[in-house]
């Protein structure tokens, strides 16, 4: 990181500062080599901010938020992305949290993500969003390739699953993908399955991509030219693997562990959010309901679209608390066919209500990671967002093939 030029990144929150979390912010910036930027604004402005906005915000702190974000739009602050962050408890904080992002979205083209914090909120957290932050902003030039070039690989070191490609002159050639065990194990099994799929040889490769949670073990064990964290090179797998890569495009990424929303505008990340309140909106609630169901995680979606999820009340907000009522509704003589249809929209129920709140929602929605291959988790998100969802062919070696054609941009030619 050091030998990239430092990013400033305006944060825009309602006190931050006094909540116990800004020595986390401050950490996590230096980490990737930006800088904390608090834009200046004209203190009379506080007294109209809410007429511009629309919201006569009753604190102080808020109004000073949307005169801060003011700021930015302007240029008065001349920054390269914005962290716009609230507490999680203040309900007017997210209403003015939200609109402060859509105004910077529609007024600017400078990458935002917004946070709901809480006094736990750590470094670690932060990480993968201020990386992503950082990386849209300093490599612009590489998020905007369109086309994989020579002979590449990607490795997607997910929390789950390892997942491997190998791609030439545009097409994926050879591919594995195993259960995460040993980070190092797992990636080296997954890599050498597509080799062998591919019929090259590891020296053969040009350059090799990293991305997920292992991504910088297997970045360091495999020498990798990129090592990018999963937000940008997810999206750009998903736009390039749907063929949506000009325009609007909105991604929805359900991965082993976490979920994430991402605005999409030509192949680049406009505003994104990850993560959920607990694991109960990812791919592990419904691996956890497969095995209470008797069924492999690969039946679940056919079982689910069989289903009626209206006769079966259940509510994943909590793991615990959705494996409760999955437990509660087969002991009440529910189908199972029901609970796997109530599983499904419970996953997707969460998402729309915890991340698709911070993204503008844009067609085509394109649904990826490794539980968009289970039928009823788009059958459910389609239902409740009356849109057509998108499942592009390969839809769960996103990260792989992202790595891989955005590694192709280290390839002399």
């Amino acid at each position: 990181m050091s030998t990239e030029k430092q990013v400033k990144v305006a944060l825009v929150s309602c006190g931050s500062e006094y909540a116990g979390v800004q020595g986390e912010l401050e950490k996590v910036t230096s980490s990737v080599n930006a800088k904390l930027v608090f834009p200046e604004i004209d203190i009379a402005s506080l007294d109209t901010i809410g007429r511009d906005f629309g919201i006569e915000a009753a604190s102080p702190d808020l109004r000073l938020m949307m005169a801060r974000a003011q700021a930015v739009v302007e240029g008065i602050a001349d920054v390269d992305g914005v962290f716009i962050t609230s507490c999680f408890r203040c309900a007017e904080a997210a209403i003015v949290r939200n609109e402060v992002r859509r105004y910077i979205n529609k007024h600017s083209n400078i990458p935002v993500i917004s946070y709901s914090f809480t006094e736990r909120t750590t470094a670690a957290t932060l990480m993968t969003r201020m990386e992503a932050l950082t990386t849209i902003a300093r490599r612009k030039h590489l998020l905007a390739r369109e086309k994989q070039t020579g002979l590449t690989a990607g490795i997607d070191s997910g929390s789950t699953t390892t997942k491997a490609v190998i791609m030439r002159d545009d097409k994926i050639i050879g591919q594995g993908w195993v259960p995460t065990i040993k980070v190092i194990d797992s990636a080296t099994e997954a890599f050498n399955r597509a080799l062998e799929e591919a019929g090259v040889k590891a020296e053969d490769i040009q350059a090799i991509g990293t991305t997920g949670y292992g991504r910088f073990l297997v970045g360091e064990h495999f020498k990798a030219q990129l090592v990018q964290e999963e937000i940008t090179v997810n999206s750009k797998g998903a736009v390039y693997l749907a063929n949506k890569q000009k325009g609007s495009a909105t991604v929805i990424d359900i991965g082993g562990m976490d979920n994430k929303a991402i605005s999409v505008e030509d192949g680049i990340p406009g505003m994104f959010t990850m993560g959920g309140i607990c694991a109960g909106a990812s791919g592990r609630f419904l691996d956890m309901t497969a095995k209470r169901l008797g069924v492999d995680i690969t039946e679940l979606g056919a079982l689910a679209v069989k289903g009626m999820q209206e006769k079966v009340d259940m509510n994943s907000y909590c793991i615990v608390f959705g494996i409760q009522s999955l437990v509660n509704s087969l002991a009440k003589g529910s189908r199972p066919e029901d609970v796997a249809a109530a599983a499904c929209h419970s996953v997707v129920e969460q998402i729309f209500e915890q991340q698709l709140q911070e993204v503008d929602v844009k067609e085509p929605l394109i649904l990826v990671g490794g539980s968009s291959l289970i039928e009823g988790v788009p059958k459910a998100l389609s239902s409740l967002l009356k849109i057509d969802v998108l499942v592009p062919p390969n839809s769960h070696l996103i990260g792989a093939v992202g790595s891989a054609l955005l590694a192709s941009g280290f390839v002399e030619g």
